[in-house]
């Protein structure tokens, strides 16, 4: 039996929000998933869904190590409610994400993992949560650097697992490695070998690093 996938829309505070669920295994609906996982895509405004080739192949990794994953397309994006509003009001489609995969699963701890602009997001969620409703993790590919207001991660003590591509051209690698050693513990950076900041080249890589994170 295929794994269960499930199309939904949530409640948003804009309006709803377009959604995918798919529970863990490759080949069976009936593994019980060992945490949950919310994925947020790349900047809308640039051609980023949730069925980004990324987003995609960071899903699949995190479903891979037992994660039930939890894909939504911001406020404006295909048949989400609402328009663009400049990372503060995707940040709170993030949480209203966040609330019903918590709600859903509230026996399991949660990661938050996000590609790009996706990333940003989901440290700045992670970050200011309140400690009782902090993530275990958070996983930030392809962290972009070339926007330079990262004070939201000033003191953010969750731990974060940056996974960067060797020729990232929006979050060069010398960069991220300066910030990320400015950053307080705990914290650790993957690197891909890949051609650019989508990863070319490197996508079953990417799935097999996300997989193996801890």
């Amino acid at each position: 039996m295929p794994r269960r996938i499930e199309s939904l829309f949530l409640s948003g505070p804009a309006g709803r929000l377009e959604a995918l669920l798919e529970e863990p295994g490759e080949s069976s609906d009936d593994a019980e998933p060992r945490e949950a996982a919310l994925v947020c895509h790349p900047h809308p405004q640039h051609g980023g869904t949730m069925h980004n080739k990324v987003v995609y192949r960071i899903a699949r990794g995190l479903r891979k190590a037992g994660a039930v994953v939890l894909r939504f397309n911001y406020r404006g994006v295909n048949l989400s409610e609402g328009e663009y509003a400049h990372g503060e009001g995707e940040t709170e489609d993030a949480r209203a994400a966040l609330a019903y995969l918590r709600a859903r699963y509230p026996k399991l701890p949660f990661t938050l993992a996000g590609f790009s602009f996706g990333a940003r997001i989901a440290l700045r969620l992670a970050c200011a949560a309140a400690e009782s409703e902090k993530p275990r993790r958070v996983i930030a590919v392809g962290f972009p650097t070339v926007f330079r207001d990262r004070s939201y991660l000033e003191g953010c003590t969750v731990p974060r697992l940056f996974v960067q591509s060797t020729n990232d051209q929006y979050g060069p690698l010398p960069d991220l490695e300066t910030m990320v050693s400015a950053l307080p513990e705990p914290k650790r950076l993957v690197v891909v070998e890949a051609r650019d900041h989508f990863f070319s080249g490197a996508l079953e890589v990417l799935e097999a690093e996300i997989a193996a994170l801890t």
